[in-house]
């Protein structure tokens, strides 16, 4: 592996298309070369469909090919961790679905894996190379806003099939979860890294899994924050964020897919702006990002350090609402 990267993927998941499949064809460096799932027939069946030319019967076998260089780990999110770790045991690196792993412990023992290898291992945290993330960034960095008062995210989509993964606890499943890592990783974007959090309420589709969650923080440097998360509730659609400071408000609308409808806007005290970027899509820009850490070691902001910054708070807001931590899928 000297000029391009070649990617096994793990799983038949939905979201491999956007998320690796057609970033890699437009790439002159990455390039998917196999495909291993539950059965060999699945895994044929999406080969075809995708014309990945190598198939696998099993994931231990994918991780045994030597013509792969890294995995991409879509799978269910209590396997994250599992199977990001046997890619690493294997010597490949590793770009892990959100949210990293089931819970904070997990994550760190990932991290702590991660960081002996020498391997890169990122968190697809998608919307945080799209050039709109890096302005936010930008911005708050700045200190345009001033003192900081709140800052709050909220990731709230329908999703009332009931059957999915999504609402399945065996599986790490919950809004939180799903919708809720970007809420809090958004949060710690605009705020800092590690909110106390203060309390948080679920509303329940069962007895361990949250359909929605809404969470209050506090950071260290003393202003507060919010995050709401949905998968079903009167809530239909919310993608926002938003950090108030003495000088002024930052808005942002659609922070996730800014290759679709989105708009920045900055309100200072004495001017106003707004902003919209490109339409490339934020798995493009990720994906360059994980092969130019593959490549030249160029360094990227969603590392397995991060991820284990963002279970914490994950866990935390569990704890609050009353509710037990997610745990690896056996």
């Amino acid at each position: 592996m000297t000029d391009h990267v070649r990617i096994g993927v793990l799983g038949a998941a939905m979201i491999t298309p956007a998320a690796v499949l057609r970033p890699a064809r437009s790439s002159t460096v990455a390039e998917v070369v196999a495909v291993a799932a539950r059965s060999t027939g699945r895994a044929q069946a999406f080969a075809d469909k995708h014309g990945i030319p190598r198939v696998h019967g099993s994931y231990e076998e994918l991780l045994a090919d030597p013509a792969v260089d890294a995995v991409y780990n879509p799978l269910p999110n209590g396997l994250h961790g599992k199977w990001t770790l046997a890619a690493l045991e294997a010597g490949k690196h590793v770009l892990c679905e959100k949210p990293f792993t089931a819970n904070a412990a997990e994550a760190e023992e990932v991290a702590a894996a991660a960081n002996a290898s020498g391997l890169v291992v990122m968190e697809a945290f998608h919307y945080r190379y799209h050039p709109l993330a890096v302005r936010i960034d930008e911005i708050m960095r700045s200190g345009v806003l001033g003192p900081l008062r709140h800052v709050e995210a909220s990731v709230c989509f329908p999703l009332p099939v009931f059957s999915n993964i999504r609402y399945d606890y065996s599986l790490a499943g919950g809004a939180m979860m799903d919708a809720g890592c970007y809420a809090v990783h958004m949060a710690r974007l605009l705020g800092g890294d590690e909110p106390e959090v203060r309390s948080a309420r679920a509303l329940l589709r069962g007895p361990s899994i949250d359909r929605a969650m809404r969470a209050s923080l506090r950071f260290p440097s003393g202003h507060t924050g919010s995050v709401h998360a949905s998968m079903w509730s009167s809530t239909v659609l919310k993608l926002s964020l938003k950090a108030i400071g003495e000088n002024g408000t930052l808005s942002v609308f659609n922070p996730l897919g800014p290759h679709t409808f989105h708009r920045l806007s900055l309100r200072l005290r004495n001017r106003s702006s707004a902003e919209t970027f490109g339409r490339r899509a934020t798995y493009a820009y990720q994906l360059d990002a994980f092969t130019d850490a593959v490549l030249h070691g160029k360094p990227f902001p969603t590392t397995a350090d991060d991820a284990v910054k963002n279970m914490t708070v994950i866990d935390s807001i569990y704890r609050a609402a009353g509710l037990p931590l997610r745990q690896p899928t056996a």
